[in-house]
């Protein structure tokens, strides 16, 4: 997915000036391209920095998740519970490498591995920008810090509308010198405060290996 967010081979190159580059993504964004291989974007709105607060509490897998589903990409696994969840493979021309699928409720998950570093903070900024391509209304409703499994992750939640259907995004967001990864759950907004247990015992599952 990082790829197709920000992937300098489709950046459009404007003008070189005071060491840096103007380009525009290919979602239209305008973003300023430094000699140190940083960037920002032109519009400041989207630089801002808002505090995210850390939630002290540490996240575990559960006791029943004992099948361990191993990146082919990078060092990330989920632990899942079997008799609840299924997964796949996803298609080769799809952003996500595994597709997860609870075996009663309409609920489902995906892991998005990339082995492009990007710093975690600005993933949930491109992981944002990027829902909005789908759905014009999609609103971060929480994020935080958490600790799954002794790993930091950030933790967002946001609710937008596709096609009509109201949907909830409930993710962990993490990268290291291996890459990028977006672990994310998803259902409809009418069901998801009777779902939201199910969908977090599928994070926590969220490991290295």
């Amino acid at each position: 997915m990082i790829k197709q967010l920000i992937t300098l081979g489709t950046l459009f190159l404007t003008l070189l000036c005071n060491a840096q580059i103007n380009a525009v993504t290919e979602n239209g964004d305008a973003v300023l391209l430094y000699k140190d291989n940083t960037w920002k974007y032109s519009n400041e709105s989207l630089n801002e920095t808002v505090e995210i607060l850390k939630n002290d509490t540490p996240f575990t897998k559960a006791k029943k998740s004992s099948f361990l589903v191993k990146s082919s990409k990078t060092n990330a696994g989920i632990w899942i519970n079997p008799k609840d969840w299924s997964f796949s493979k996803a298609k080769t021309d799809s952003p996500s490498e595994f597709q997860f699928s609870h075996k009663q409720l309409d609920v489902y998950g995906m892991l998005i591995a990339e082995k492009t570093e990007v710093a975690v903070e600005a993933l949930i900024n491109i992981a944002y920008e990027n829902a909005l391509e789908a759905a014009p209304d999609i609103k971060i409703v929480e994020k935080e810090y958490r600790t799954v499994n002794g790993i930091e992750v950030i933790m967002m939640k946001m609710k937008g509308t596709i096609q009509g259907v109201k949907f909830v995004y409930f993710g962990y967001y993490y990268s290291n010198a291996e890459g990028a990864f977006q672990f994310l759950t998803y259902t409809s907004q009418n069901v998801f405060n009777e779902y939201e247990n199910d969908m977090l015992n599928l994070l926590n599952g969220f490991t290295e290996y």
